[in-house]
């Protein structure tokens, strides 16, 4: 996760992973809503693109992590967020989106 924008075919020292990043993964998908679930043995992160004004919306990718690799990536995004607001300034927080929570599955508790 330390280096996202590797785009593979680079000589690699010992011990580092060479990760490829195809052209269509690269495009990426947009999502502006993460449902995120768990049981005993998994996170599962359903990124979804909600529209304003359509009152249907699909899942866009989903992620499964296992609890250690989900806490891992809980420090990244902590991490980049500090460094994003020192050098950009502090990320307003917005209204909560009021949408129906439920969307079929599990009820995640915090």
């Amino acid at each position: 996760m330390d280096n996202p924008n590797n785009q593979g075919g680079q000589n690699q020292g010992a011990g580092q992973l060479n990760i490829e990043l195809s052209e269509e993964m690269a495009e990426g998908i947009y999502a502006n809503l993460a449902i995120i679930t768990h049981s005993n043995a998994e996170f599962v992160v359903d990124f979804i693109s909600v529209m304003p004004g359509i009152p249907k919306a699909r899942v866009k990718s989903r992620i499964i992590l296992t609890p250690q690799h989900a806490k891992r990536f809980m420090k990244a995004v902590m991490d980049n967020v500090k460094k994003y607001e020192s050098m950009h300034g502090t990320i307003q927080d917005q209204e909560p989106v009021s949408i129906p929570m439920n969307f079929g599955g599990p009820v995640a508790k915090a």
